[in-house]
This record gives C-alpha cells, structure tokens and sequence, in this order.
C-alpha cells in the first residue's frame, strides 16, 4: 500500500507491506514519523486520516483515549487496507545518515529466568542480526497478545545477533503474564526496532547522570556498557541513581558493582530503596555501591546539588518517577530539555 503523511514542514510517500502497521513501515523507510512508546499507549503517533481505509490492529490500546476528533488515528495500530493519506501536526525529517535503521525481525526465547519476585530477565537470538544505539528499546509480538510491547535492551553491540532484557512483572497484562506465567523458551516472538531518542554516543563530551526506577535499569546498562566499551569514564564521570522499593526488590548488583570497581571515583552508582531503609547487609555485600533511601529522583536531587554543569541525564522507568525527576531536572537542576533525555513507557 503507498502511504503519504502529510506533515507541518512537508509531505513524505513510503509503501507499506501488507499486514505492517503505518508507524512502523515509515520508520523502516527512514521517514522519522512521530512516536515515543511505539505500542499504542502514548498517543504520539496520532494522526488524521484524510483519505484511504485502515484496520485497526488494537482497538484496547490505551492511546486511544487521545483520539478526540472523528479520523483521528494511532500509527502504531493502523494497518492500511488501501493507499492512505494522513495529516501530522509535527515537522517530520528523514532519518540522519548513519542512523541505526528500523527493521522487522524474528527472534527465539532463550535464557529466561527470574531475578527478583517480580522481575524477570530474557533474552532474544535474532534470525538477523541488528544494529542499535545503546539506551534504544525494540518492540516484541508475542504469540497470542494483540500488539506489540517495548522493551529496552540492556547488552550494548553492533550487528547484534542477541538482545538481552529485564521486564517487571504487570498483573493482568498480557505480555507480561505470557512472560511469568508460560514456559517461553524456544518460542518464537516478531519484532520491530531499534527504537528511542535517549541515546547515549562516545562523543557527547558530557558528564552522564542515569536516574532509573525498577526494569528501567536496562537501558542504563546499555549506556553504561557502550560507555565502558570506550573507555568514557577515563575522561568524563558519571552517577547513576537506581530505585527500587526494598533491597530484596534489587537486581543486577553484581553487575553495577563490577562497573564501580572498574571507574573508582568516577562512575558512582547509588541503589535507592524506596520502601524501606537501607539495611547493614546491603553495604556489607556491596562495598563498592552506595545505598541511600526515599524516592530515587529526590535522592538524585539530594546528591547532585550543584553537581549539573556539562551534564547529560538519562531516565526510565514507571511514568511517575520520570515525571518526578524531568521536574527535578527542570526547576531545580536547571538542565536545559535537550540534555534531559528520556523514551515514555505507559
């Protein structure tokens, strides 16, 4: 099917496969068409439907609570069923040269196992393999759930024939419960991506503060990993905030503490519980860790103070926490919105 969007600035034309959704065939045709979550939940895809016909692939997405005017539509969820026009409010650019590329993909379940009561982690071994920037997230189909979910990858490598995640466990969603409930290894999922704008590149020439709240983590660990990959924190440093509710709630500390002990005095890494305070045994075990309690962005806030010159953050996680700190950044920190940089997951 031929597609046009018609933007603010300009119109673009790109085909789409039968049975692809909008968004999705645009982003694989370098059309940097308008979107945050990618599945259905954010509503910055939205767009009027001026001519054609589509199907809705989820009518229970949760975006479509922004859709107020009659043809009004989510790009994410329409597949069109003839050649289609519609009407953006946003300007729209092709993708930079160079760019990590959108692309379909299938993958197989491998390696899945819990981490915490509630989160789990597995991992994704491509049929092809796929370039992505470290902080980007990808979105999976699973067998038997309308719609896709996003998931932010936590490994970090070029021309990647593995994707590694961290999911919490959302009672009643479908995704999720097919993730907790099932025996998924060896399945087979599709998949869409690279995805996301809180991109982390070896030449930003900018201290890095990483604020993540539960499986938000991931993509912090993408970014710390390119960034160890490059020896970033040799030059510049960096302090990453990780909330959790109590301490049994936190995972890979392992990991974290491995990246302390590689960047002393350099990369500074704080476990925030939310819940509870913090525990003797948790410095006990994590010597190279730094605890602290309440909620994670107001102890950023806490220990950053007059810490923000030539600063780049990088949030996730529920929609709260980031709220909470994208304020905190704003009005107390002063960061300018381009160095707040942050995907919206619902």
């Amino acid at each position: 099917m031929r597609i046009q969007v018609s933007a603010r600035n300009r119109a673009f034309q790109f085909d789409a496969a039968t049975g692809a959704r909008m968004l999705y065939a645009g982003l694989a045709a370098g059309i940097h068409l308008p979107y945050e979550c990618g599945t259905g939940t954010c509503g910055t895809c939205k767009a009027k439907l001026i001519s054609g016909e589509v199907e809705d692939a989820w009518p229970q997405a949760g975006g479509r609570k922004y859709l107020k005017q009659a043809g009004d539509v989510l790009m994410c969820q329409c597949i069109a069923k003839s050649d289609c026009t519609v009407e953006v409010a946003n300007f729209v650019h092709s993708m930079e040269s160079g760019a990590c590329m959108p692309s379909f993909g299938r993958a197989t379940v491998t390696d899945a196992h819990t981490l915490t009561r509630d989160v789990t982690r597995f991992s994704l071994r491509l049929d092809s393999p796929c370039d992505f920037d470290a902080g980007q997230f990808v979105v999976v189909q699973v067998p038997g759930v309308p719609g896709y979910r996003g998931y932010s990858m936590v490994n970090f490598d070029r021309a990647a024939h593995r994707l590694d995640f961290v999911v919490k466990k959302k009672p009643g969603g479908g995704a999720s419960e097919w993730l907790f409930n099932g025996n998924v290894e060896g399945q087979q999922v599709d998949w869409f991506g690279p995805l996301g704008a809180a991109t982390f590149f070896p030449n930003l020439g900018k201290d890095i503060l990483c604020i993540a709240g539960g499986s938000g983590i991931a993509g912090m660990l993408s970014i710390l990993s390119r960034a160890r990959q490059e020896r970033y924190f040799h030059q510049f440093s960096g302090d990453v905030f990780f909330g959790v509710r109590t301490y049994a709630d936190a995972f890979y500390l392992e990991e974290l503490e491995q990246l302390a002990l590689e960047f002393p005095g350099k990369l500074r890494i704080m476990i925030v519980l939310s819940d509870e305070a913090v525990p003797a045994a948790a410095q006990t075990a994590h010597p190279a860790l730094l605890f602290d309690h309440g909620l994670v962005h107001e102890v950023a806030a806490r220990h950053m103070q007059g810490k923000y010159q030539n600063v780049r953050a990088y949030l996730a996680g529920p929609p709260p926490a980031v709220d909470g700190a994208i304020r905190m950044l704003l009005l107390q920190a002063k960061l300018t919105a381009d160095n707040i940089r942050y995907d919206k997951f619902s």
